[in-house]
Parts: structure tokens; C-alpha cells; sequence
């Protein structure tokens, strides 16, 4: 049976490039006369021609004042003169009918002698709008904007029209601009909010004699002070503060002080998610991906997620206040949890877009535009969270877009770059960095090392395969148990996630503080807040505590990525990497020390250290990135624009090339592709490259005797209106008959209730339940007793032979970004296949194997297409026998 539903096409939100521009046919009765009239002209004098669909050029007059300074009307634009004939505008060269067709053959669209002119033009009808979760329709989205460009052009080539396709170019430029000045305000709002946010656990900044001032985070209390931290008098742990005069009191407070906040902002955030924006929640990366590829999720991108997850906290902030004007995203990040705010960032870059563009109707009304607009916003979200403005283009076009033309890399350069020279200037951290883990290297690497970057690509690929598997398993036990208490939820992993972070020092800081402090070089003058920088027997420890982290840190991510807060994964997954990275790194320091001699160091240099274990946590960072999420080439140059030294560029590529690999092994979807197949939504990237089921179309589709189909005469407003309340199919078939259901078009759910709903001008007469309504032309019927819904079905559906191999109707639907195709042969109706359905089969093929073996052996249908590509030159067959040899007939 058709899955109720799960068709998910939908109308485009505006009308099409075609004439049919108003609801037909109700006329008074003073409007009848004039339409005869009309139509007696028309076929008295206005059939001398054959109607063309080639542009006619148009008649230039000579040169004149006026064709400079003044555009020419549309109507002179040389398309012809255009009447006004029941209520719309139609060309005085109309088509001659064609009195030799008949019904009898299948066209319904005949003229007879006698009757009216037919107005109607076959076209893809009008639309009126998309429903949430449903489909956006590519192809006329984009004619609909060769239209308006179209009918732009065509309003004059003086100055005027000149300075109007200026402005109307201008428009995406003035968005993408002010999304990335959007985009860099709001990032270096949440790094000072959330900086803060995190301090308060530890302490606050007093007003002392040093300058300090309870709105300062510890870094701007302690200014000056960094190599020496004790000397900083402002600064104020709890311990101090409560006045605990013992070293295990103060611990003891400062644990419960930890504890307490951590909680606090994380329910905090929840709750802000959980009562205003529930869009607001998670990464937002599976569902942007989703919506690039041209789906609806109403309110996803709206001003109350983008409020909700990223804009809030300005200013001073009182850490014993949470209220709908907080920042969650701050929050969140602040609560100490596994997660981190690189990932949101894309969200709240897309959000802003969005919001942009609303006053701009030529971006804001075309939904293949609009996406095209998201991408570039995207990139920007990606630039001021890794101070990576290539990188941040790189990852939409190799991880969210799924349409990039090329001028979707030059706006998304542009929007990245806007955003990055933004957060430049607020310089949030005033060290002139825009990250706060950015660093700078000054040491190269040696062949030898080779072999430890190898290790760690290895690691990485097995850590994102284990850490998709757990992190799925956790999110649908959360699904399929019998009770859900997501306040709680939060509040037990908050608390778990403090209690353990508190006594291991590498997971007590920030992500970010932490992930700084691995990448960083150890010198002479440099602070080492962590220890890394031990030498000898000492660094035993640090590596025992760096693996513990590093597992800890694994269990407790793949908890938190899917609670209802907002949470990312980029950045735990940097810290894992980075942790297991320097640990690796660090063994092989100690090695280096102890055995300088061994002949894999032989082209160590005396005096400067061999082995960098800060370039190893950068490997192990990539290589987790790169497991997880399996991107490649954006990772690359993300690690490169935030080292800055090309010289590493071989060891990262090496170990993202093995974490894709062998995480590959396990399965080639990443935590992104994971959920995108989790919550079901239909998705079909054509990067893809898994080999789909080998089966004709007529083996999957739904067959006709199972689609609610409409004939083209015969129907009331009545009984339509009736097939609407009794079905939940988002379209239906129009057919000449149901005996022999020759395809006429298809009209949508939303279309058919929007032609068939009440007037809601009281001029305009209500039509009764017993109007007839047809999908075929009726040259005798009175437009005052009858409804035409031609104009609201698509007359040039997709369609394909019901033969077609299934690769081929996949192909089509990833690369034209169908809604639907119809299955014809030789005219005559066989099926339908919908975006859904195409998404199951090919994401969910066990469940649907046994109805494509229904009529026989997989491939048994398909003998003579296998012969004739798998015979070979010399007239042997390669292929294995499907029928006995003598049965066979000669390929061609």
C-alpha cells in the first residue's frame, strides 16, 4: 500500500512563471458576457498564426533620449500584446486548436467548434505553499528564478534598469555581509560569556587594589600575572572566599561549589531549550544538512532558536540568575559538560541568515536560493569557531551543501572572511588571537615519527566507529524506554560529568583551555598550568592521567551529544584526540631521552628537542575529528589555518587518511550521517557512493492498484473535499479513467485543499458540494457552475518507463532533487515512487527485499540487459546463466 504520508513533496511557496494567476473559474454573471465576447474575438481573428515557444526577438527602435534614460514597459517588451480573458492575461497569438484529436485517445485537452478557446498552457500549475517536513521541489524553484530574472531584464536596458538589476544583485551581498557581521558579534559574545561562566565555578574577581572588577573572568582579573598566578590578589577561589583555612576544606568547597554551578547552568540551558526553542537543542548540523538538501523544518532557523541558542548574556552577568534572557549556548558550554559550541555556531550562522534575508523577497520567497545563501552562512560559522575562514568553505561544501555551484564557494569566501575580520577586531581574548586554542609552532618533524602518526590516524578512525556506535545505542534506548524525564536527564549527567571532571585536572578547565594547553609548545617563559612540560620519571604521570581523561572523556561525550541542550561535537572530539595525542607523544619524548643513541633518533639534533608531543595532540585532534565525523580535505586545511605551518600539513593528511579508513571499516556513515538516519529524515546524498539494490523500478514502486488516483471528469467539490478528510496522501495521480489510467498529471495535497477551500471574499459566490470540477479541458462547460482545477495541477510531471533500473531513478532524485517520479508504459499509469520511498529502499533494503523478490529472483527481469552488456567481443558470455542457453536470443 502507499505509505500514508511519507510522500514528502510539497508546493513551492509562490506562484510559478506561468500564466494561469487566479483562481478559475468563479465569475459573476457580469463577467460572463465579456469572457464570450472575448473568446469570440479570439476565435474570429486571433488564430492566424501557430503558437511558438521560441523568445521572439524584439523590434529596437532607433536611437533615442528615451531608450537611455527609461526602461520599456513589459508589455512592449515585444512578446505581444497581451488581453485580459477570464481573469488573466493570455497572448493574442494563441495555438490554433486542434479539431483532428479525439477523447477516445487519451487527450482531454481538445478544442471542439463551437465551444470556448481553451486558455490553459501545460506547466508544473501553481503553488501555494510548503508544509513542514516536506520536500521543496528544485526544479521549479529554479525556474521559477529564471522567471523573475527574466521579467527583471525585460523591464528596459536604460540606466534605470540598469541601477534595478544592480540593486537586485546587491541583495545577497548585503545578506551574506550582514550574517557575517552577525556571526562574529555573537561568537565573541558567547567565548567572553562562557569564559566567565566557567571561572565563577572556581571563584570571582573582587574589587581589590590590582584593578579587579566581578565581571572579569580570571584571565582579564589576573592580567599580567600569568607566569605566577600567586600573585594575582584579586582573584578569589570559593575555598578563600567562605573562609576555609585547611587545604582540604578549600578542596572540599571548591568541589561543591564545581558541583553546584556545573548543574545549575546545564538545567539552566535546558530548560531555556525545553520551554522556548526545543530546534535550539543538539548540534544542528544533521538537521542543516538535511534542510540543504531541500527539505522544510519550519522554525529550525527561526528568531527565537537563534535567541534561545546563542544570544542572551551581555555584559554583567549574575551567576545566581538564570532567565529567559540567558544565552543556553553560554550555559551549556560554562556547565563544564562534554561538548562544545563549534558545531552550534554553523546553527546560529544559518539562523542569522535566515532572518536576514526575510525583508529580501528574491531570496526570502525562492527556496533553492535561500539554501544556496545557508551554505555561505555556514562556512561562516565554521571561520570564527577555528579562526579558519578557507576551512569553514571547505567544510559546507565537503560536509553540509548539498547544491554548491561555483557561486556558492565565492559568497561563502566572502561571508567566512566578513565574519572572521569581525571577531578580528572585537578581539575577545585580547591576545589578537580569534581562537583561543590557535597556536604557533616553530619545530619540524622527523621520518621516524611517521610511525606514531600512523598509530594515531589508526586510533582516530577507531574512536569515531566505537564512539558513533555507543552514542547511537544511548540515543535509542533514549527513544524506546517507557519513560522520559529530560530535565533530570540533564541534571544526572551534569552531575556526573562534575563529579568526575573536578578531581582529574586535565578535565576540570574549559575544553578550550584544555585543548590550548596540549597543543602548545613546550619552552623556556611559557606557562605550563597542566604539567605537560614534566620531564623525566614525572611524565610518567601526566601521560597515565592524559589516557584517563581521554577514556573518561569518550564515555562521558557519548552521553551528552544528544541530550536536549545545545551540544556540539567538534570540540570534545579535538580534546579526545588531543588528549590520547599528547600522551602518545609524550611516551615518545621519555623514549627519546632515555635512548638518544637508538638508531630511529640518529637525525635528532643535539640541542634542540627531537619530538614535539604538542604536534602529536594536533594529529591525535585531526585524526578523532576525522573518525567521527569522516571529513578529509576540511579538516586538513582547518588544522593548517589554525597552526599556521605548512610543515605539518603531510603528518595531518596521513592521519586523517587512516581515520577515515578504518572507521570506514565499521560503517561508512558519520555521527552526522548517523542521525540524519536516526530521526529518518529523508536525505539521499549523492556522495554517497554505497552500491543501491540492483532492481528494476516496477520491483519497488507502488503499483497503481494501490494509489488513490483522480480521473479527470466525474468529481464534485463534494466529493473532493470528502478524498481529502478520508486520505492522508500528500498527492494523487489524475488519470483519464481508472479501466485503462492514462496519466494526465499529478496535483498535491495542499494545491487541491487550496482550490477547493471557500472564498474568502464575501463578493465572490461559494461554489456547493454538487459543482462539477474536472482536470481536462470541457469546451462547453458554463465557468459559473464549474471548477477548473487545471491550473492548480502539474501537467509535466517527471516520469520514467516502469523498467528503469532502480540506480537510474536514484541518480535522478539525488541530482534533480526530485519530490516524486511516476512510473508510465506507452501513456498508461504503472506507479509512483516518492522521496521517502527512495530513502527507504535505499537505507532500509532488508525490510523490502522480499516485495522486490516477488517476481522472481532478484535480477531475473533484467536477462536481456545482462547479456548484452556482459558478452564479450569474441560472442562469449561473461555473465553467469539466468536462462538455458537455447532460450537465449542473440544480443544485439
Amino acid at each position: 500500500m502507499m505509505d500514508a504520508g511519507s510522500d514528502y513533496d510539497a508546493p513551492s511557496p509562490s506562484t510559478g512563471p506561468w500564466r494561469n494567476n487566479h483562481r478559475f473559474p468563479r465569475h459573476r454573471s457580469s463577467t460572463l458576457s465579456q469572457l464570450q465576447h472575448n473568446a469570440n474575438d479570439s476565435l474570429s481573428g486571433g488564430l492566424r498564426e501557430p503558437i511558438s515557444f521560441k523568445r521572439k526577438q524584439k523590434q529596437r527602435s532607433g536611437f533615442s533620449l528615451s531608450n537611455i534614460f527609461f526602461s520599456e514597459s513589459p508589455g512592449q517588451s515585444g512578446f505581444g500584446r497581451s488581453t485580459f480573458r477570464n481573469g488573466r492575461t493570455t497572448d493574442e497569438d494563441d495555438s490554433r486548436t486542434r479539431n483532428d484529436a479525439s477523447r477516445a485517445n487519451g487527450n482531454y485537452n481538445v478544442q471542439k467548434e463551437g465551444g470556448l478557446l481553451d486558455w490553459y498552457i501545460e506547466g508544473p500549475g501553481r503553488r501555494v505553499g510548503y508544509d513542514d517536513f516536506t520536500a521543496i521541489d528544485w526544479i521549479f524553484e529554479y525556474t521559477k528564478e529564471r522567471q523573475r530574472k527574466r521579467l527583471l531584464s525585460s523591464g528596459g536596458q536604460g540606466v534605470l534598469g540598469h541601477i534595478r538589476k544592480f540593486l537586485d544583485g546587491s541583495h545577497v551581498w548585503l545578506v551574506l555581509i550582514a550574517t557575517g557581521i552577525s556571526v562574529g558579534i555573537i561568537a565573541a559574545s558567547i567565548d567572553i560569556v562562557s569564559n566567565w561562566l566557567g571561572d565563577i565555578k572556581a571563584g570571582y574577581c573582587k574589587n581589590g587594589p590590582g584593578g579587579g572588577r566581578f565581571y572579569l573572568n580570571r584571565s582579564f582579573c589576573c592580567w599580567g600575572h600569568e607566569e605566577d598566578p600567586s600573585n594575582c590578589l584579586d582573584w578569589t577561589p570559593w575555598g578563600k572566599a567562605v573562609g576555609s583555612t585547611s587545604s582540604g576544606g578549600a578542596y572540599a568547597v571548591e568541589y561543591i561549589f564545581y558541583i553546584l554551578y556545573s548543574v545549575f547552568f546545564a538545567l539552566c540551558a535546558c530548560i531555556l531549550v525545553r520551554n522556548y526553542a526545543l530546534y535550539a537543542r543538539h548540534s544542528g548540523i544533521p538537521e542543516i544538512k538535511t534542510v540543504l538538501g531541500g527539505f522544510i523544518i519550519k522554525h529550525f532557523m527561526g528568531p527565537w532558536t537563534l535567541a534561545i541558542k546563542s544570544l542572551g548574556l551581555v555584559g554583567r552577568v549574575n551567576p545566581t540568575h538564570c532567565s529567559g534572557t540567558n544565552n543556553s549556548q553560554c550555559l551549556s558550554v560554562a556547565s563544564g559538560m562534554w561538548l562544545g559550541k563549534e558545531g552550534p555556531l554553523v546553527h546560529v550562522a544559518c539562523c542569522c541568515a535566515s532572518v536576514i534575508m526575510k525583508p529580501f523577497e528574491s531570496l526570502n520567497g525562492n527556496e533553492a536560493r535561500k539554501r544556496e545563501v545557508l551554505s555561505a552562512a555556514a562556512a561562516a560559522g565554521i571561520s570564527v569557531a577555528f579562526s579558519a575562514p578557507i576551512g569553514g568553505v571547505l567544510f559546507s561544501l565537503e560536509q553540509l551543501s548539498y547544491y554548491f555551484p561555483d557561486k556558492a564557494m565565492w559568497q561563502s569566501f566572502v561571508c567566512a572572511m566578513v565574519a572572521a575580520v569581525t571577531l578580528q577586531a572585537l578581539n575577545p581574548f585580547r591576545t589578537g588571537n580569534i581562537v583561543l586554542y590557535e597556536v604557533k609552532y616553530t619545530r619540524g618533524w622527523h621520518r621516524f615519527e611517521m610511525i606514531p602518526f600512523i598509530i594515531l590516524g589508526i586510533v582516530g578512525g577507531l574512536y569515531g566507529a566505537f564512539f558513533i556506535r555507543l552514542n547511537m545505542r544511548v540515543a535509542k534506548w533514549r527513544r524506546t524506554r517507557s519513560f522520559s524525564y529530560p530535565f533530570v536527564e540533564v541534571i544526572v549527567v551534569a552531575l556526573l560529568s562534575a563529579v568526575i571532571n573536578f578531581p582529574n585536572i586535565f578535565m576540570r578547565a574549559q575544553i578550550s583551555e584544555l585543548v590550548h594547553s596540549l597543543f602548545a609548545e613546550c619552552s623556556t617563559g611559557t606557562p605550563d598550568p597542566f604539567g605537560l612540560c614534566k620531564t623525566g620519571a614525572a611524565s610518567a604521570g601526566t601521560v597515565a592521567l592524559l589516557l584517563v581523561a581521554a577514556v573518561l572523556g569518550f564515555f562521558l561525550a557519548s552521553m551528552t551529544f544528544g541530550l536536549d541542550i545545545p551540544a556540539g561535537i567538534i570540540l570534545p572530539s579535538f580534546a579526545i584526540g588531543a588528549l590520547y595525542g599528547r600522551a602518545l607523544g609524550t611516551a615518545f619524548k621519555i623514549w627519546q631521552d632515555a635512548f638518544p643513541d637508538f638508531f630511529l633518533f640518529g637525525n635528532c639534533e643535539p640541542d634542540i628537542p627531537c619530538v614535539t608531543p604538542g604536534l602529536y595532540a594536533i594529529v591525535g585532534a585531526a585524526s578523532a575529528l576525522g573518525g567521527a565525523t569522516r571529513m578529509t580535505v576540511s579538516i586538513v586545511v582547518i588544522m593548517f589555518e589554525l597552526t599556521g605551518a605548512l610543515t605539518y600539513v603531510i603528518p595531518i593528511m596521513i592521519a586523517v587518511m587512516l581515520s577515515k579508513w578504518c572507521g570506514d571499516i565499521f560503517g561508512k556513515r558519520g555521527i552526522y550521517e548517523s542521525w540524519i538516519h536516526l530521526n529518518e529524515y529523508p536525505f539521499l546524498d549523492h556522495r554517497d557512493d554505497t552500491a543501491p539494490p540492483d532492481v528494476p523500478a516496477h520491483n519497488v514502486m507502488t503499483k497503481v492498484d494501490d494509489i488513490t488516483v483522480i480521473t479527470a471528469v466525474g468529481h464534485t467539490v463534494g466529493s473532493l473535499r470528502n478524498l481529502l478528510k478520508t486520505t492522508s496522501y500528500r498527492g494523487f495521480p489524475v488519470v483519464t479513467e481508472t479501466s485503462h489510467p492514462v496519466l494526465l498529471g499529478y496535483i498535491s495535497r495542499n494545491e487541491l485543499s487550496y482550490a477547493l477551500r471557500p472564498p474568502a471574499a464575501p463578493s465572490i459566490r461559494e461554489l456547493s458540494s454538487t459543482t462539477q470540477a474536472f482536470f481536462a479541458h470541457q469546451p462547453f462547460a458554463d465557468p459559473l457552475d464549474t471548477l477548473d482545477l487545471r491550473p492548480w495541477m502539474d501537467q509535466t510531471p517527471i516520469t520514467l518507463n516502469s523498467g528503469t533500473t532502480f540506480l537510474i531513478v536514484l541518480r535522478m532524485f539525488q541530482r534533480l532533487g526530485l519530490r516524486y517520479v511516476l512510473f508510465v508504459n506507452k501513456g498508461v499509469l504503472q506507479g509512483l515512487l516518492t522521496k521517502k520511498d527512495v530513502w527507504s529502499v535505499v537505507n532500509d533494503p532488508a525490510s523490502r527485499r522480499g516485495e522486490w523478490t516477488s517476481d522472481g529472483p532478484l535480477g531475473e527481469g533484467n536477462t536481456a540487459e545482462a547479456v548484452g552488456l556482459l558478452e564479450g567481443d569474441n560472442g562469449t558470455n561473461l555473465a553467469t546463466p539466468l536462462t538455458p542457453l537455447e532460450e537465449r536470443r542473440p544480443s544485439l
